[in-house]
């Protein structure tokens, strides 16, 4: 039950984060390159569409069976998983919350400290959960890293809680 973190306070739906799971979605980010890469704003059906008339294309191209390269593929993303450092975006979680009208800010409350954001900068925040393949056992289950980067070197650690205030 320590690897699990609650999103609580003025929020509609109290949600309950386990970062062991997140490795397995889509929406994990490799910390290694995220705050280095230029930031664009992607519009989630122009990027449907783009994918899928490439696997259309494809499937054209060289028919309906799987071509060697993408075996591969397969295996280099499961090398990639196995071995890197990896985050998700705290947005989705804090939308599907639905933080009150009145809501101001969020705390991320810690072992030792409490830190405070307003809440239009904490819809940025990255929640870090591997380091090397490994999940943050120790000083974890996640590490908060601003959407800038800036603390990247020095993320927030030992996170037991998010209050909605």
């Amino acid at each position: 039950m320590e690897n699990i973190i609650m999103i609580t306070g003025k929020v509609k739906y109290t949600i309950t984060l386990d970062p062991s799971v997140w490795i397995f979605d889509d929406r994990r980010v490799d910390l290694n390159t995220y705050f280095s890469n230029e930031k664009e704003n992607v519009n989630a059906l122009e990027e449907y569409t783009k994918t899928v008339s490439k696997h259309w294309d494809r499937e054209i191209t060289e028919g309906a069976i799987y071509p060697p390269t993408l075996k591969t593929e397969k295996n280099f993303e499961k090398v990639k998983v196995m071995t890197g450092t990896f985050g998700i975006p705290f947005k989705p979680f804090l939308q599907n919350a639905e933080p009150a009208d009145d809501a101001r800010a969020l705390v991320v409350q810690c072992s030792d400290k409490d830190y405070e954001f307003p809440l239009d900068e904490a819809y940025e925040l990255i929640l870090g959960f591997s380091k090397n393949g490994k999940p943050l056992s120790l000083d974890g289950p996640v590490h908060v890293y601003l959407g800038n980067g800036s603390n990247q070197e020095n993320p927030i650690k030992d996170v037991t809680k998010f209050k909605v205030k």
